[in-house]
């Protein structure tokens, strides 16, 4: 998914583009309100999707030759669709999404902390679906946004699971403390080693960039750092599947959330 933009990787506000079957089959069942427009090519032949389309009254129109490069890349594998959406319907407020969370449950929520590569953090999203976290949040600045890439390494699962819009890490982080919330930072050097955490209070799981880790002031708003213990010959893992692994161990003690 991509909007239309003057400097890659920069998108403009607007509509975005998704890109492939299988992203568009997700977002009409999970998201419908979000698609605004689909782009078929006229050799696609899936007739299910076709008919999805029709269900869910979304506007459709020819993808002519070449069109699908100029929207989404020469890389993207848009299998012969192509779908404008708005990003702001898929967004929820911070408050929103706290006034429909229950607390009662100790969930868990991943805090991204300008995380930039797209794959990274369409990968984070999913496995935060896949390990029951209540949530993604997503700052507005220093950060990759909703994308055609993150749609598609999020495996669809960008649709299902709420996405939380922020402003500024600092405070969420201060918002959701005052919630109950404890704060975890994923770090190389973390005072406490992942297996020996038991997660009894609700979570909040801080990933932080791919080259910088999580910003001094957010490391300092954390209660517990975080360290994966591992074999010497690797000095660490890359943003998500260090993520992935926290949210997992979280999960095997919290099983009733998956």
């Amino acid at each position: 998914m991509r909007r239309h933009s003057p400097a890659p990787g920069k998108p403009a506000s607007g509509k975005v583009y998704i890109y492939g079957r299988h992203a568009l089959a997700e977002a009409l069942r999970s998201a419908p309100q979000v698609v605004r427009k689909a782009f078929i090519a006229p050799e696609m032949r899936d007739t299910e999707l076709r008919a999805f389309l029709e269900k869910n009254a979304v506007p459709t129109a020819p993808l002519a030759g070449g069109r699908g490069k100029e929207l989404v890349g020469k890389e993207a594998a848009y299998q012969g669709v192509i779908a404008a959406i708005d990003p702001s319907s898929l967004l929820v407020s911070l408050d929103d999404f706290l006034k429909g969370l229950d607390m009662r449950t100790n969930p868990a929520v991943a805090v991204l902390g300008e995380v930039q590569d797209p794959h990274n953090v369409g990968a984070i999203i999913r496995c935060a679906a896949a390990f029951g976290l209540s949530g993604v949040f997503i700052p507005e600045h220093r950060q990759a946004p909703v994308t055609g890439a993150v749609v598609k390494a999020s495996a669809g699962m960008a649709f299902r699971i709420p996405l939380v819009t922020i402003g500024n890490v600092n405070h969420a982080l201060r918002v959701l403390k005052e919630k109950g919330f404890w704060i975890y930072g994923l770090a190389m050097g973390g005072a406490v080693t992942l297996g020996a955490e038991t997660f009894g209070a609700p979570a909040a799981f801080v990933v932080g960039n791919e080259a910088a880790g999580i910003r001094e002031k957010t490391l300092e708003a954390c209660d517990v750092t975080l360290a994966i213990p591992m074999h010497a010959r690797t000095e660490s893992l890359n943003a998500a599947a260090s993520a992935a692994v926290v949210f997992y161990e979280w999960s095997r003690k919290h099983p009733e959330a998956l």
